[in-house]
């Protein structure tokens, strides 16, 4: 393996680990940042609902322009403005600032993901075996030390300028000088920029569908224990106040051990077994939730969530760059159906939590937890869409010889 692929490798792993940190400490802060700028209840929603389409927006922004740009050129100038919106929203004393500050995170935040994605598919494809979810394993990372600082914000009744600001101090540098080791699918290191004029479109929605159903039932999911978790837990489970809060931070927890451990599970078993694998224990997870006698068994429940749920989105961006390689050899194939698929875990994020709260306040919320279950489980039906072709990689779940960096036409 090259030491650009490794260098390309590490700075990507950082990049995720980055974002991560950002996503928690402004989700987890939201109670502060209402109070700070003194947003209603009534208008709350609409701020956070923006933040999302807002970011649906940026990934398709972003699925046109590396029609002429390299995604490591937009990664590299999208995490600084995510980072520096993060410290607006912390910085601010006007709900205009806000709202401005919100606006330029969910553009920034939609450019950052799909590009982010985008690299990490082209990389998987020149190591010749999965890699994707460990990306993902350092985003989990990241937001499991993004929320541990904003407990601390929330402990010690910081400012939230003076919680954000030391962690964009640290992060913006260390993300600008690690994007110069970015690995471009066009197999070229983050400045090597050439024409792109003559770069593919992708393959059309239609052969993605069965990937954009499986991205938003996976958000829908994961939505469902972000922002239900700790309210199940109390009021329909009978919990503590105290633990309450433990839930999200297991699910966390978990998300990051199968995400650390996936990748060596596609390497054995193919990308099929492990997808059906996650949605059948995703589902279980879900089933448990809602059966739970009590609160210990619904821990329980949430335990097999992170476990199961967490292969599902690395893989389907895995599985879109695959698809879209194989169906439309052109450069930036791959680029723009990855920035397609993005689209939908917003899609997911934003059906998720309206979903289970308009189930559960019209029947119940042990009812309204079987409504993930069962589309989790629709994965199942679509698992063979994450299948390669024999003579195309994964053939025997990888390839036999790793492939340089500039290896092939089409840098895939």
């Amino acid at each position: 393996m090259t030491d650009v692929l490794r260098r390309g490798r590490v700075s990507l792993a950082f990049g995720f680990f980055a974002q991560g940190v950002a996503f928690a400490l402004l989700v987890t802060r939201i109670p502060a940042i209402q109070d700070r700028y003194g947003v209603s209840d009534a208008l709350l929603p609409v701020f956070l609902a923006a933040v999302p389409v807002l970011a649906g927006v940026g990934s398709v922004a972003t699925g046109r322009l590396v029609r002429r740009v390299r995604p490591s050129r937009l990664l590299r100038w999208s995490q600084p403005v995510v980072l520096l919106a993060l410290l607006g929203v912390g910085a601010g004393d006007r709900v205009a600032v806000l709202a401005v500050a919100l606006a330029a995170f969910g553009l920034a935040v939609g450019a950052l993901d799909a590009s982010m994605n985008m690299l990490g598919v082209s990389l998987q494809r020149s190591y010749g075996r999965s890699i994707m979810l460990g990306f993902h394993a350092t985003y989990s990372l990241g937001g499991i030390l993004g929320a541990s600082l904003a407990w601390v914000g929330a402990h010690w009744d910081l400012a939230l300028w003076v919680l954000y600001l030391p962690v964009v101090v640290v992060l913006l540098p260390a993300a600008l000088v690690g994007s110069r080791w970015y690995v471009d699918g066009a197999g070229g290191a983050a400045g090597a920029e050439g024409p792109r004029e003559a770069l593919g479109a992708g393959v059309g929605l239609k052969v993605l569908l069965p990937l954009c159903l499986v991205m938003t039932f996976a958000y829908i999911g994961d939505s469902t224990v972000s922002n239900w978790s700790a309210k199940y837990l109390q009021d329909v489970l009978g919990g503590s106040e105290q633990l309450a809060t433990v839930p999200y931070n297991v699910y966390m927890v978990t998300t990051l051990v199968g995400r650390a451990v996936g990748d060596l599970g596609v390497r054995r078993f193919g990308a099929v077994a492990v997808v059906r694998g996650g949605a059948v224990v995703a589902a279980g997870g879900f089933a448990v939730v809602a059966g739970a006698p009590g609160a210990w068994a619904g821990m329980l429940g949430f335990t097999l969530l992170g476990l199961g749920l967490c292969v599902l989105v690395p893989q389907t961006f895995a599985a879109a760059g695959r698809l879209a390689a194989e169906r439309d050899g052109r450069p930036g194939a791959s680029d723009a159906a990855v920035a397609r698929l993005n689209v939908f875990n917003y899609v997911g994020f934003l059906i998720g939590s309206p979903l289970v709260g308009a189930l559960g306040d019209a029947w119940s919320y042990r009812g309204a937890m079987l409504v993930p279950m069962v589309l989790v489980l629709v994965t199942v039906v679509y698992a063979r869409s994450f299948e390669a072709e024999a003579d195309r990689y994964g053939g025997g779940h990888e390839r036999p010889r790793t492939a340089d960096v500039g290896r092939g036409s089409n840098g895939l």
